[in-house]
This record gives C-alpha cells, sequence and structure tokens, in this order.
C-alpha cells in the first residue's frame, strides 16, 4: 500500500518549471517604480515632489499673484502682512479701466500682426534651410551651419545700431515690417530644423527618389510631416520672440498708432506706477495669448523624443 501523499504524487507538468515555481513564489513589489520598474523609496519620492513644487511656486507663483492681483478692487490693501493671495470680491473693472487708459488692444493687434508674421517667417524659412543644410550637397554647407551657430553667440546689443541703419536707409523706420525683418529667420531655428530633419531615416527619401519625386515634393510630402514636434517648437519660440520683444521696438517705430502690446504697456507702468491693479492687468493681458498658443500646441511640443522615427 502507497504511503504517498498527494503533493508527492503530483506529475511534472503539475509541478512546474522552476522559473515558473520562482515568478510564483515572488511577491509583487509595491510602491512608486522607475521606468527601469525598480522601486523608488518613499524618502525620495518626497524629496522630488518637494522640488517640483519649489519650482512650480518660482515659475507659477508669479503670475498667479498678477493674476490675482488684477481681480482685486480698489479698496482692498494688495500690501497687507500676511499677503492675501485670493481677492475677496473678484472684479474685472481693472481690464476695462487698461482699456481706458491706453490703447491696449490697438497695442494687442499690431504685435499679433508681427508675432503671426513672425511665425510664419520662421517656420517656411527655418525649415527651408534646415532641410538644405539636412539633405542638400552643396559647396560651403559646412561653413553656412558654422555661419549660424557663431550667429548666436551675436548679443542683440552688439548689431542693433547696424540693423537700425540698414532700416532707415530702407526707408522702412517706423513700420510694422522693421520690427519684423531682423528676426524672420532665427539662427537657432534653423539649427533645430537642421536636426530634425538630420534625424529622419535616409532610406524613406530615397525610395521616394527612385519613385521619381523631386527635392521639393521629397521635402514637403516626406521631411515636413515627419518634424511637425520641432515645428511647433519654433513657433512657439517665434511666437514668444516677437511678443515679448521690447528693446528693438521702442528704437526703431516713434509713431504711438504703430507701438506693440509691450511699448504700449510701459506707458502703464510710468504713468500709473502706484496702482499696481492696472499694471497686473496689464501684463496678465501680454501673457494670455502666449498660454492660448502653447495650450495649442502642446500636444506637438512634447512630440521632439520620438521625431524622425519610422513608425508602421
Amino acid at each position: 500500500m502507497s504511503t504517498e501523499t498527494p503533493a508527492e504524487t503530483k506529475s511534472p507538468s503539475q509541478a512546474g518549471t522552476p522559473s515558473e515555481s520562482g515568478t510564483r513564489a515572488r511577491a509583487p513589489r509595491k510602491g512608486v517604480t522607475d521606468a527601469e520598474g525598480r522601486r523608488i523609496p518613499g524618502w525620495q519620492l518626497v524629496l522630488r515632489y518637494a522640488l517640483l513644487l519649489v519650482v512650480l511656486a518660482l515659475t507659477v507663483g508669479p503670475f498667479l499673484w498678477q493674476l490675482s492681483t488684477s481681480l482685486k478692487g480698489p479698496h482692498e490693501d494688495i500690501f497687507s502682512s500676511p499677503p492675501k493671495f485670493l481677492p475677496g470680491r473678484p472684479t474685472v473693472d481693472n481690464y476695462a479701466r487698461v482699456a481706458d487708459t491706453i490703447p491696449v488692444w490697438d497695442y494687442a493687434l499690431n504685435s499679433l500682426k508681427v508675432a503671426s508674421a513672425n511665425v510664419v517667417t520662421n517656420c517656411v524659412g527655418a525649415s527651408l534651410a534646415g532641410y538644405a543644410l539636412a539633405r542638400m550637397r552643396f559647396r560651403g554647407r559646412r561653413a553656412a551651419t558654422l555661419a549660424f551657430i557663431l550667429a548666436m553667440l551675436v548679443p542683440v546689443e552688439g548689431i542693433i545700431i547696424a540693423q537700425f541703419t540698414t532700416m532707415r536707409d530702407l526707408g522702412l523706420n517706423n513700420t510694422l515690417i522693421a520690427v519684423l525683418l531682423p528676426g524672420s529667420i532665427g539662427a537657432m531655428n534653423v539649427l533645430l530644423m537642421r536636426n530634425a530633419f538630420l534625424n529622419l531615416p535616409y532610406e524613406v527619401e530615397e525610395a521616394a527618389y527612385v519613385d521619381g519625386a523631386n527635392a521639393w515634393q521629397r521635402y514637403l510630402l516626406i521631411a515636413l510631416p515627419a518634424v511637425k514636434g520641432t515645428l511647433a517648437v519654433v513657433a512657439i519660440f517665434a511666437f514668444m520672440g516677437a511678443w515679448d520683444d521690447f528693446l528693438w521696438p521702442l528704437i526703431v517705430l516713434s509713431d504711438p498708432d504703430r507701438f506693440t502690446l509691450t511699448i504700449g504697456l510701459n506707458y502703464l507702468h510710468g504713468t500709473f506706477a502706484n496702482d499696481e491693479r492696472l499694471v497686473a492687468a496689464g501684463t496678465v493681458i501680454a501673457v494670455a495669448p502666449l498660454i492660448a498658443l502653447f495650450a495649442c500646441l502642446q500636444r506637438y511640443f512634447f512630440r521632439g523624443v520620438g521625431e524622425g522615427a519610422v513608425k508602421g
């Protein structure tokens, strides 16, 4: 009579391999893990979130304070101690007062014209130049790339007089075209587009070349759609640079009807320096288009990691 227990009579298929037994015996890891599956200690997690909160407070905090100040009424103390962050009775009268004090919407329209044109010229010009530097074979290509790199090292203050005399000789002083031209194609944007095109595999364009596609068709139909993320980055940088520019419009413009928003808001600082509510409202008006633009393009903005990869 056999005395074997049920556990001893299991077949090899029922018992499983040693690796499977070890996998079943191993308890699953709990807690937060990193990209490689390793568990993050609790103190490191707390430290990371603390640093993120500090960075968030330093970057977003001033804008939220300006927004709160712009919504406070004339009878609220904005310099109270301890400071009161939330307005007691929120009001939008400060924004109406800004429009009554200066033609803020006319200034915003001028800035929008310059910024929109700057986005178009940078996206078109930088993508064409970047594609030529990355894909075309011509004499002086390396020298041209080096010229764009050196152009980034030259400070704006060092060439602003030459820019002013050039615009004066062309008869463009005191025009929005003069505000646009110096930044119509940025050297950094050209290099960004060049690097994006360099990451594209040559095999895709070679197949199109074999099928009879010329350079323009390869650029428009194959290369450009594959670098939408970098194109969005160029668009955001171009819009921000033109919208926030203060020194060059201040030098080249003299007619108040053609002032951009940054110059117009400077009058608000000088005339009503004691009314911080108006200054805060003007600041929010100036920042709002940048936030809207980034919200629209953020889906493409964060595609830079996988840019240029072949997708099935």
